[in-house]
């Protein structure tokens, strides 16, 4: 058996999370980091390529929309074949590709929806303007069970509000039903995630804050909770495991460039032994 948070399951219950997101050659984010978080939760990620990217550790260089007929064709041909526990949004790329991914999850309101609603890579480079930001808050946001906006995004957001409790407010305004304002960006010694929901605080999550940079540790993180509430987890749960599992791969992090470090997301399986 396999157990999260007191859920039990069987081991063959493998939920599948249908993800639209964008390609990392670098493998830290992106697609292959959502692939890597899912199959540690013990889920089947099946993803959908919305765009596709140039970059480094660093940063991002280019990013190439995939076309809004492409990423219909890709998630239709998934969803007549495989019954999907949960969906989780990342990097969309273009109003055209927020359009097409609202026709998608529009069909599907009773199965779980995390979206992270990417707007910059994590060097600040931005990855969605205004028009995409309007169109993410129209036509996504008021489809998700939670969203994962770290400060910055949250700010960019609700860009009338005067507080981050304000900004959080108005995003549940939008219409999720848990909003997860993500608290690596703040300037404070330790980390402070917090979870809103029926336009209150419901909980905060106090963690140590590491050193060093991380390059996908936002796609791991929704990447876990998706895969989590596909297992059948409430949200409170689903994301309190998700956050553990997020530090943990965080803490066993690699360089694997000159950049930011990549989160190892399979630490808990086993080492392959030396010759």
């Amino acid at each position: 058996m396999v157990e999260w948070a007191g859920m039990k399951s069987t081991i063959d219950k493998r939920p599948a999370v249908l993800v639209f997101a964008g390609l990392d050659p670098t493998g830290g984010a992106g697609i292959q980091a959502d692939i890597e978080a899912i199959g540690a939760m013990g889920g089947h990620a099946l993803p959908v390529a919305t765009a596709i990217t140039a970059q480094d550790t660093r940063d991002v260089k280019s990013c190439t929309p995939v076309n809004a007929v492409s990423i219909i064709e890709q998630a239709r041909v998934v969803l007549e074949d495989i019954e999907v526990d949960a969906f989780k949004v990342g990097l969309t790329g273009s109003v055209e590709a927020i359009g097409a991914i609202h026709t998608i999850l529009k069909d599907y309101g009773d199965v779980p929806m995390v979206i992270d609603p990417v707007c910059a890579s994590g060097a600040g480079t931005p990855l969605s303007d205004d028009e995409q930001m309007d169109a993410m808050v129209s036509l996504l946001l008021p489809l998700a069970t939670v969203i994962t906006p770290n400060t910055i995004e949250a700010r960019l957001l609700t860009p009338e509000a005067d507080s981050l409790s304000a900004a959080a407010q108005e995003l549940l305004s939008y219409g999720p039903e848990f909003v997860l304002l993500t608290g690596t960006h703040d300037a404070s010694p330790n980390i402070v995630h917090r979870l809103y929901s029926d336009r209150r605080l419901v909980r905060s999550f106090a963690c140590e804050r590491l050193a060093g940079s991380y390059h996908g540790s936002g796609c791991t993180l929704s990447s876990a909770i998706a895969a989590l509430l596909g297992h059948g987890l409430e949200p409170l749960a689903a994301v309190g495991e998700a956050l553990d599992y997020t530090l943990g791969s965080l803490k066993h992090a690699t360089p694997m460039g000159g950049g930011q470090l990549i989160p190892h997301r399979l630490f808990r399986s086993r080492a392959v032994p030396r010759q």
